[in-house]
């Protein structure tokens, strides 16, 4: 080979080569999640870390969020390297960029199919700029999926994932528990598979993997079993919906639709759903066939998929695409077991599927593929773009400003508390919540916590004026702005903070003085 040619070469090596892939995404989600501003959903965790008096208290704590304990353990960890919430930040961005990694390396797809789904919208944006407990979700899922051939020596490595990834969060706790099943199925009759394992592996083997799986699934259980005086926000309080209800089923199967293609439909208008859910079951549809001569990855698309939209309509619908996502993963997962399996025609004998009706569906099965990637492509870059634009939350520009003003050592009325975690987060500070009554940082849905309106906070600032004699004014931050006023007091506008994507987190500044 020339050296002209050599050298027009090399470039195509390095632009093809999955490591093009895994620098790019590292160096841009750097600079993307240095300039994300972090939002309640975010710092609360990280404020239950910091101000939990004890590992009993810190336990308390968690189980009225309705997570697994992994995410708050990582983040204690964290916190005792560097008290900042930045350190949560960049364990976040090393989540992200270890996930694409492995899927680069490791999963079955073609290049281009790599590029699309490493920008598309959850690792590129959702688990990657969001500091959220989902990106462990991901990592687990792909790890598992990349040391499935290990199953054939041992089961353990697959059980520790499997462990991990229950106590990720709640959707990788049913993907996890799909897995397991999967891993069942296949045990009880593959009988090949069974006995060159057991020829490899002593029968302790199974057992203590069996063990690792029962026992962090009876922790991950227990942990996201909110106590009797929650009532966690979301749908989780609102009981089990055991009727038919035609809308709800159809609004259910649009979330579907939405881990898909990105669009969640208007459940006031059936059209939307109609339409929706049609596109959707076609895509299942398509799927299904595609993976009807891979029987055991058929099994976990097929029962992941129903679980979590059994979840959506008897439970919990999910409330933005960080939970409709999970469909997505189920379907990227379900793929690429796929490629550790041979082809099989007990299923399409068994149902007289016919050869001209397989072919149609793989092509058809392609486009919607492809569709999907791109249609998740474009939406991590929308989304990715959008939060280095428009800020996320105002919750950092606020704090700076507070900073830069000396204002953070004043006495600090901050309402609502839910809204305000952001800001504690990035100050370090506690506040005083009215729905309280008390100081406070982060916010737990329980008995004793009240929703105040904005008369009711003023009176409660009046009554820690009266009361406290050397205190001669208070800041006080709302996330709304003040529509009243109140005769005894004197109320002076600082400055607004309306710049941000969240329109619950943006924040109004104010001098409350006795008049």
């Amino acid at each position: 080979m020339s050296a002209k040619k050599i050298f027009n070469h090399i470039p195509k090596l390095i632009f093809n080569s999955p490591w093009f892939i895994i620098l790019l995404f590292s160096i841009i989600g750097l600079i993307g999640i240095l300039n994300h501003s972090m939002w309640r959903d975010e710092l609360n965790p990280w404020l239950i870390i910091r101000d939990s008096e004890s590992l009993p208290d810190l336990i308390g704590n968690i189980r009225y969020e309705g997570h697994p304990v992994l995410w708050y353990f990582s983040l204690a960890l964290l916190r005792n390297i560097a008290d900042t919430p930045i350190m949560m930040q960049l364990f976040h961005l090393g989540l992200a960029i270890s996930s694409v990694t492995i899927f680069c390396l490791y999963s079955p797809f073609n290049y281009r199919q790599k590029f699309l789904f490493s920008f598309g919208y959850l690792p590129f944006y959702e688990y990657l700029l969001i500091s959220r407990n989902y990106a462990l979700g991901m990592f687990f899922i792909f790890a598992f999926c990349a040391a499935f051939p290990s199953r054939k020596k041992t089961y353990i490595i697959l059980a520790i994932l499997l462990g991990l990834m229950a106590n990720s969060n709640a959707y990788a706790l049913f993907i996890s528990f799909t897995l397991v099943l999967t891993l069942i199925v296949e045990f009880c009759f593959d009988i090949e598979h069974r006995h060159q394992y057991f020829r490899q592996n002593k029968k302790y083997d199974l057992f203590i993997s069996v063990a690792i799986i029962i026992s962090c699934f009876i922790l991950a259980i227990n942990i996201i079993t909110p106590p009797a005086d929650s009532y966690l926000h979301g749908g989780l309080s609102n009981g089990w919906s055991v009727t038919l209800d035609i809308r709800h089923l159809l609004k259910s199967i649009g979330r579907l639709f939405s881990g898909y293609f990105l669009i969640i439909p208007t459940s006031k208008r059936w059209l939307d759903l109609i339409v929706c859910t049609l596109i959707a079951l076609s895509a299942i549809a398509l799927t299904l066939l595609k993976l009807s001569k891979k029987p055991i990855p058929l099994f976990f698309y097929t029962l992941g998929t129903l679980e979590i939209l059994m979840f959506a309509y008897l439970k919990f619908a999910g409330s933005g695409l960080r939970h409709f996502g999970h469909f997505y993963l189920v379907f990227i997962a379900a793929l690429w077991l796929e490629s550790y399996y041979q082809e099989s025609s007990f299923l399409s004998n068994k149902f007289l599927i016919p050869q001209q009706t397989l072919r149609f569906s793989n092509k058809w099965y392609s486009i919607i593929f492809m569709a999907t990637l791109y249609m998740q492509f474009f939406g991590g870059i929308y989304g990715f773009t959008r939060d280095l634009v428009i800020p996320y939350s105002a919750s950092r520009e606020t704090s700076q400003y507070i900073r830069k003003s000396q204002l953070d050592q004043e006495f600090i009325v901050a309402s609502r508390d839910a809204n305000m975690a952001a800001l504690s987060g990035y100050l370090n500070r506690k506040f005083y919540y009215p729905e309280l009554q008390n100081m406070g940082s982060f916010t737990l849905f329980k008995t004793g916590r009240k929703e105040v309106d904005q008369a009711e906070i003023l009176k409660q600032t009046s009554s820690l004026l009266n009361m406290q004699k050397n205190l001669n004014k208070i800041l006080l931050i709302l996330h709304q702005e003040l529509k009243i006023n109140r005769n005894d007091l004197k109320i002076v506008p600082i400055k607004n903070f309306e710049r941000a994507w969240v329109d619950s987190e943006r924040y109004y500044l104010y001098w409350v003085q006795r008049e």
